[in-house]
């Protein structure tokens, strides 16, 4: 693998999925009542190499590697959610479209992070992939109406843009596993319970084999694409496993991370 050739950029404590219970592992997605747990999940932190996804001597690829570093210059204003909608949602869907090939790409959701923002989402440190065998195809469902049946009988995939929306983010930055170190019994599954639905991601366990990156200091003018799902089972990347963690090397005084992921529907024909 690549990142044998490298010396790790730096160490960090990277968290874990433990298991402690027969129970499936599930977290509420809404405020409890007094005496239900919010979630089962509990985790513990593994000083792990992360080595420079910028020195690899092939460029990271979404179909191999699971992850894609991307240059895009934007000219939307973070702070105001209609241009992210009308303007945004547009330019992220090109991105994907270029680098997968893709016929069609929904945008359906995303999520701003502000860490140290009270009121705000918040970077997750915890290992995690955000679809499963499950919830994958189910996302289609609840999102595609009538089109679902016909969209499901070919190949679909979930990527998510991420990129960091005041910079460079050396606070709190994205590792991402490369997905052919990742074996089948690395993931396992967790229900997220909202209210009015149940959905299914991947808690991640962590294995000696796993090779994790970031791309140091990435600035407003990049993006990350994240394979979060692929029907595909070719042996392209399916399911790539990533997690906010803290840095050594982040300067004392680095400014809070802000961050936006925008997630999508990849169709092939």
């Amino acid at each position: 693998m690549a990142a044998m050739n490298l010396q790790p950029r730096t160490e960090a404590e990277l968290y874990f999925y433990i298991p402690t219970t027969a129970e499936k592992p599930f977290r509420n997605q809404f405020e409890t009542s007094p005496g239900v747990y919010e979630t089962n999940i509990e985790a513990e932190g593994r000083r792990v190499p992360v080595f420079d996804a910028r020195r690899l001597a092939d460029t990271p690829r979404l179909d191999i590697d699971g992850y894609e570093l991307v240059a895009h210059k934007t000219d939307v204003d973070f702070g105001d959610e209609e241009a992210i909608r009308s303007v945004y949602y547009d330019e992220a869907a090109e991105l994907v479209r270029a680098a997968t090939g893709a016929s069609r790409v929904t945008v359906f959701d995303h999520t701003l992070r502000r860490s140290g923002r009270n009121g705000s989402r918040q970077p997750v440190r915890r290992a995690h992939n955000d679809y499963t065998e499950t919830s994958g195809p189910q996302r289609v469902r609840d999102l595609m109406g009538t089109e679902a049946g016909a969209l499901l009988e070919r190949r679909f995939a979930i990527v998510n843009v991420w990129r960091p929306i005041e910079g460079p983010a050396a606070h709190a930055p994205l590792a991402i596993c490369d997905a052919r170190s990742m074996g089948p019994d690395d993931f396992v599954p967790a229900d997220l319970v909202y209210r009015d639905r149940r959905g299914e991601t991947y808690q991640v366990r962590y294995s000696e084999g796993q090779r994790w990156f970031y791309a140091p200091d990435m600035a407003p003018g990049e993006a990350m694409l994240i394979k979060c799902f692929d029907s595909a089972t070719d042996g392209r990347a399916r399911f790539t496993a990533h997690t906010a963690f803290d840095d050594p090397l982040t300067p004392a005084g680095a400014p809070p991370r802000q961050s936006i992921e925008i997630r999508t529907l990849a169709f092939f024909d």
